[in-house]
């Protein structure tokens, strides 16, 4: 008898959880229709791991950590989740770092790397420097347009103070200020 209550709750907090996940997807492409604010998106799932191995090179994506197959079909799904609703960034701006140009490339086709956008890990000191460039950035963008910028966690944080998942991103207004929050499901 618990079995059955207990699918019956199971499938009920997994309903609560996708609509909850859709409502947080509406709020975003709600904000990015508006526009003047810019999408901050921690790269899709990679292979396990933090940071990158000792001497990796920005020049091989072979030494870096990288994204998995299940991180490529992330970044593919985001791309479609923006098709399917109409939206088309402005720019779409990328960290150097192959984990966020490849997520960057197969959900849009294309990026500009930006370096204020690279992974700060290891190096707090720039984030006072990259808060003023990001906010440069931002008060650059039109009303009724909106930016992506692909990037890592440590950024996000530093920039916003909220942590997300790989895949997650925040919308981000003129001041900086988290106004959505998301991922790219159904």
């Amino acid at each position: 008898m618990h079995g059955r209550r207990d699918l019956i709750l199971l499938a009920a907090a997994l309903l609560l959880q996708r609509a909850h996940a859709q409502q947080g997807g509406d709020a975003m492409a709600g904000r990015l229709r508006a526009g003047g604010c810019a999408l901050l998106w921690r790269h899709a799932q990679t292979t396990p791991g933090v940071g990158d191995p000792p001497g990796f090179s920005l020049a091989q994506c072979s030494t870096q950590r990288n994204l998995s197959d299940a991180g490529r079909a992330q970044a593919r799904a985001a791309g479609e989740w923006f098709r399917s609703r109409g939206l088309a960034p402005r720019a779409v701006r990328s960290s150097a770092w192959c984990r966020c140009k490849d997520t960057a490339d197969l959900a849009f086709g294309a990026h500009e790397s930006w370096t204020p956008l690279n992974s700060s890990f290891g190096n707090a000191a720039v984030a006072p420097e990259n808060r003023s460039l990001l906010l440069a950035g931002l008060a650059r963008i039109p009303a009724g347009t909106f930016e992506v910028w692909v990037t890592h966690q440590v950024n996000i944080t530093a920039f916003t103070g909220e942590a997300v998942a790989m895949g997650e991103a925040v919308v981000v207004d003129r001041d900086g200020q988290v106004v959505a929050r998301g991922g790219f499901g159904a």
